[in-house]
């Protein structure tokens, strides 16, 4: 799991998922050039007739910047749907360690415990345990890490929100430029052109607007599903770490707390004794004058 949280790892399946693609673009292109017969409308497979368009227009600059943002759309996805698990962000055993540290009151231990782990509640202890033993910086220290991580988990997973946008603005673009190139054939044609020279253009434009459609509507839906997900286990990880920081409380005085035992040189030391019960001096004898 830590493996393909990793960098490298994230860009060698990038790159094995484009050669995939570049080798299966090029195999169909071979098949639907110019020497291809064009679909006609006793075709009954639909998919196989949109998918030979597309593969017809792999030499659009449109077409390939949809497809490498729909290889990236779909390392992300399959990035936010490992790692955004209970078991990957709120694991049962860094949670059993933390609470066993704790009853057992090894502090020093917990502290390069938490410092080490990558688990959501241990990142959002550790800051608040450097901040003893005073508890209202604790807690402030803690809710700033929640904060952060909270941020940093949504972060991830904004990309896919942005690749959804970019998707039909990228089919609208396509769609624009095959529009522009079937009404330049009327031109040239002195406004007498026939429906096989338009063809072209206006199948350049619904390609590229099926295209961005889609890219967007996988990316937007996961993004909706992941968000969700994301909301519900940053909860989660937030009340399981303030219910381990008052674990560590530290004992607070008490108001109203009696005063500690007074102690008398060369004696036993004596319970102090409450102001309210102290009995007053006996007064004094007043002196008697004589006459």
């Amino acid at each position: 799991m830590r493996r393909f949280a990793s960098s490298q790892f994230r860009v060698v399946l990038l790159a094995v998922l484009f050669g995939i693609f570049v080798f299966a673009s090029t195999s169909f292109a071979q098949t639907t050039g110019t020497d291809a017969p064009v679909p006609t409308a006793s075709d009954n497979n639909a998919i196989g007739v949109t998918f030979r368009l597309i593969m017809g227009h792999l030499v659009d600059p449109i077409t390939w910047t949809i497809a490498i943002l729909s290889i990236i759309a779909l390392t992300l996805i399959i990035q936010g749907i490992i790692k955004n698990r209970a078991s990957v962000m709120i694991p049962e055993e860094s949670n059993n360690t933390i609470r066993e540290l704790i009853a057992q009151k090894k502090f020093k231990d917990l502290i390069d415990f938490t410092e080490t782990d990558p688990s959501f509640v241990s990142r959002a202890l550790n800051p608040a345990l450097k901040r003893a033993p005073s508890f209202s910086s604790m807690k402030e220290a803690m809710e700033t890490a929640i904060g952060e991580q909270t941020a940093e988990q949504f972060r991830k997973i904004e990309y896919l929100n942005i690749i959804g946008n970019l998707g039909p603005l990228l089919g609208l673009l396509g769609t624009v430029m095959g529009m522009i190139q079937a009404f330049e054939k009327m031109h040239e044609a002195g406004g007498a052109a026939k429906p096989a020279e338009l063809a072209n253009g206006i199948s350049t434009a619904l390609t590229h607007t099926f295209l961005g459609l889609f890219l967007a509507v996988p990316c937007l839906g996961m993004f909706g599903v992941l968000r969700t997900i994301v909301d519900r286990l940053t909860i989660k990880a937030a009340l399981v770490a303030e219910e381990m920081l008052l674990m560590v409380k530290p004992a607070e005085a008490k108001p109203g707390a009696p005063a500690a035992p007074r102690a008398i040189p060369g004696g036993m030391p004596q319970p102090a004794i409450p102001a309210a019960v102290r009995k007053p001096a006996a007064p004094l004898p007043t002196p008697v004058v004589s006459g």
